[in-house]
């Protein structure tokens, strides 16, 4: 394999390949993502007031996004697996936009950093919702998924 330069996913040939992060230290590392899903007053209020048909949608929302954070190398190309430390996922109800916030926090001790899984978690979650509530209405819309801030490795920190 062609030795790599710098912190690149492209070798000196243009061909894809894993960055080597062995010569990395392990530190602590933080991730934090959010998102949300607009959705109908019918989907919202079956949200909040646990009467979809599917279940309890945020309770389920949940353990997704927590499963799609600790298998994000699965389905990222040339994503590191991580031993993630812990994955919380947060909803907040947005009564006045007729939205469900999600945010994901994810934490590893590694060589680096969980920014991928945490907005991998959100993706997912908020995926599961619409999935979990697409019979009463199929309109809904995900928005603005985006890192909110990281901590630890060489770049630093980063707060959006």
């Amino acid at each position: 394999m062609e030795k790599q330069t710098g912190f690149t996913h492209f070798d000196e040939k243009g061909q894809a390949v894993m960055v080597d992060v062995s010569g990395k230290h392990e530190t602590s590392r933080t991730a934090t993502a959010s998102g949300r899903i607009a959705v109908s007053r019918a989907v919202y209020e079956a949200i909040e007031q646990g009467t979809a048909k599917k279940g309890d949608v945020l309770g389920v929302a949940r353990i997704a996004g927590i499963m799609a954070a600790k298998a994000t190398s699965s389905v990222i190309p040339l994503c590191h697996p991580l031993p993630i430390s812990t994955c919380r996922i947060e909803f907040r109800m947005l009564p006045a936009e007729s939205a469900v916030e999600a945010q994901a926090t994810v934490k590893v001790t590694g060589q680096t950093g969980v920014e991928m899984e945490a907005l991998h978690a959100v993706s997912v979650a908020l995926l599961t919702i619409y999935d979990m509530c697409k019979a009463i209405d199929k309109r809904m819309e995900i928005q603005s998924i985006h890192l909110d801030r990281k901590s630890g490795g060489k770049s630093g920190d980063f707060v959006r």
